[in-house]
């Protein structure tokens, strides 16, 4: 059974940073792909940035790139996202998805696994 637990939102104030954090059971992170997604009030869930299997291929999007960085911690099998000058248009719920392939990344459709999501607010 796989099973990915987002953790680390809250409430921050412009400028200021979190950390989010995916942890997987029953599932690899390091020999698969994962993304985090986001999805603010009324708007469609898109792609922030993906993590290649290896841990060495990322990509991110425009609008979060040079704030955000994503990594692997292999030994705890988990995702981190460190979020950096936070901005209010980054306020949404924050979802890790995975999946051995997910050819284009920002699609949700194309992540079979995906966690419940942790609320980032900022203000």
């Amino acid at each position: 059974h796989v099973q990915l637990v987002e953790s680390g939102g809250g409430s921050v104030q412009a400028g200021g940073s979190l950390t989010l954090s995916c942890a997987a059971s029953g599932y690899t992170i390091g020999r698969n792909c994962v993304g985090w997604f986001r999805q603010a009030a009324g708007k469609a869930r898109e792609g922030v940035a993906i993590i290649g299997s290896g841990g060495d291929d990322t990509a991110y999007a425009d609008s979060v790139k040079g704030r955000f960085t994503i990594s692997q911690d292999n030994t705890k099998n988990a995702v981190l996202l460190q979020m950096d000058n936070l901005k209010p248009e980054d306020t949404a719920m924050y979802y890790c998805a995975a999946g051995p392939s997910p050819g284009t990344w920002y699609i949700p459709a194309n992540y079979p696994h995906w966690g419940q999501g942790t609320q980032v607010t900022v203000s």
